[in-house]
């Protein structure tokens, strides 16, 4: 295993142990929820987006997370290690071009889940590659059929062709949004279930 992937690797476990101290302190504010969803899947090209012409810098990644962060009314005091993580979320969503089918960042944050086909990101397979597969970042959300029952339907969010292809700095890029983005989204999940338990007994009494 490279030197880089350990970083990611080590990167995921600080992440895991850094959201499982935060279940030990008491949250207070209520989950913002996004009424938007995206209402189509762009086509997916014809052909891999060279890793050249992808963003480096030009469009300014700190205006996008501070926005968002605005929007969620996070306490950039209190929670500083989850607005790095979300300023870093936008730094890989410029990147990564990801702003070419998902160009409102504000709507990242909307999707149910976040995966990656090609590439392992489970314990037993962490940074393999598949070989055959094609590397995509893949968004989850549900939808309701034209029997109104919700059913997950998967969105590309980014294509990167095959995933034997792959330079290891890109796979580590891709790889690292999809942490981080699952990191964000796990904050989000203690504040939904805090805010419903603070509707049973007063925030005093629930630790």
């Amino acid at each position: 295993m490279s030197n880089t992937l350990d970083r990611l690797k080590a990167l995921s476990d600080k992440l895991e142990v850094k959201l499982a101290n935060k279940t030990e302190q008491p949250q207070t504010e209520a989950p913002q929820e996004s009424k938007s969803v995206p209402k189509s899947t762009p086509k997916e090209p014809a052909a891999p987006v060279q890793e050249e012409t992808r963003s480096e810098s030009g469009a300014d990644h700190t205006k996008l997370a501070e926005h968002i962060i605005g929007l969620m009314g996070i306490d950039t005091q209190e929670e500083k290690v989850r607005v790095q993580n979300i300023h870093k979320v936008a730094e890989l969503y410029l990147k990564l071009d990801i702003q070419q089918k998902a160009p409102d960042f504000d709507h990242i944050f909307i999707y149910k889940a976040m995966n990656i086909s090609g590439i392992g990101l489970k314990e037993e397979d962490f940074g393999e590659i598949r070989e055959g597969k094609y590397c995509q970042i893949i968004a989850i959300t549900y939808e309701p059929d034209k029997n109104g029952k919700k059913k997950a339907k998967n969105i590309s969010l980014s294509y990167f062709g095959k995933a034997e292809k792959l330079e290891e700095p890109l796979k580590n890029d891709i790889m690292e949004f999809v942490l981080r983005w699952r990191y964000e989204k796990a904050f989000q999940n203690l504040e939904h279930y805090k805010y419903l338990l603070d509707k049973i007994k007063p925030s005093d009494q629930l630790f």
